[in-house]
């Protein structure tokens, strides 16, 4: 197989919010990339195939590969500075863990507080060599977050031209809208596939729908899991899935990405791979729609049971 992904793909871009972001559909996630094994060079590669294809924005956390990711991102897009102009960097922050990085972190825990919001921006910055993030949001909910000193944070932040828009990740529909009254949210990124499907029942999708801003979606592809579970559900999801992409001549990856993005939210799915083919399937999913009935057959795979 190629690894350069088919000229007439072409991502779209879309705002997350009124006046937040417009980042690419597919967004690349860059967790895992201490794992590829790329040289510079190499890395440098795939972001510039990711940007020919119109995945334009690059997804970090300040905690990725042992505190070790943004750094690896930087020094690719050292050696072609320009392309900074031309995509969006998103990074987290909020969790400290216990790393040879980070020698002072005695126990894995949450920090909201301004200070450290802040300095972990100023870090990113630094690791990723940019002078400001597109996007940075806090990485999970922390039981002593003060939302009027995140809201400072985030305002300063802004004000020094350090962060342009802010978001949260993980977070329930009222953490959301606890937050969003304080300052202007772009996004929520949730965990949702085919094996999770909760942010449909539980209102995070109805209240980011309700607000007009678009979620961003984490282990789309359920970590691989979808391609491997051999339980009774993974299966059954699987075999769904599957129908569906034979009677549509698509990939199965590419199936699932559109059956998340049909949701009227306009939710963002992460990549999560260093293999371009595997980002081109994504992509690929911008193009089609299912119909509603092979739609509800994958969800139906998904809880085990038809509608009521």
């Amino acid at each position: 197989m190629s690894h350069i992904p088919p000229t007439d793909l072409t991502c779209p871009a879309v705002a997350t919010s009124r006046g937040g972001p417009a980042l690419s559909r597919i967004v690349a996630g860059m967790w895992r990339m201490n794992e590829w094994h790329m040289t510079p060079q190499q890395r440098l590669g795939f972001v510039e195939q990711c940007l020919a294809m119109g995945v334009t924005s690059f997804d970090h956390a300040d905690i990725y590969g042992g505190y070790g990711v943004e750094a690896l991102f930087g020094e690719a897009l050292a050696l072609q500075p320009s392309l900074r102009a031309r995509m969006q960097l998103v990074s987290k922050c909020g969790i400290k863990l216990v790393s040879p990085a980070r020698p002072a972190h005695t126990i894995q825990h949450y920090d909201t507080s301004a200070s450290h919001i802040i300095a972990s921006a100023e870090h990113s910055l630094r690791q990723l060599r940019t002078d400001h993030l597109d996007l940075l949001l806090i990485h999970r909910p922390d039981p002593l977050m003060d939302f009027d000193e995140i809201a400072g944070a985030f305002e300063r932040l802004r004000a020094d031209g350090k962060v342009r828009h802010f978001g949260v990740s993980n977070f329930s529909r009222h953490q959301f809208e606890c937050l969003h009254r304080r300052i202007p949210l772009a996004t929520n990124q949730v965990e949702f596939s085919p094996l999770h499907v909760a942010p449909m029942f539980d209102e995070t999708f109805d209240g980011l729908q309700d607000l007009g801003v678009a979620p961003m979606i984490w282990s789309a592809l359920a970590g691989g899991r979808l391609f491997s579970r051999d339980d009774a559900g993974g299966a059954r999801v699987r075999a769904a899935i599957q129908q569906v992409a034979d009677a549509l001549g698509r990939p199965f990856g590419s199936v699932v990405y559109a059956w998340i993005m049909q949701l009227p939210g306009r939710p963002l799915p992460l990549t999560g791979s260093g293999r371009i083919e595997a980002v081109a399937e994504a992509v690929q999913a911008t193009q089609f729609s299912l119909s509603r009935e092979q739609w509800f057959a994958i969800l139906r795979a998904a809880r085990g049971h038809e509608v009521a």
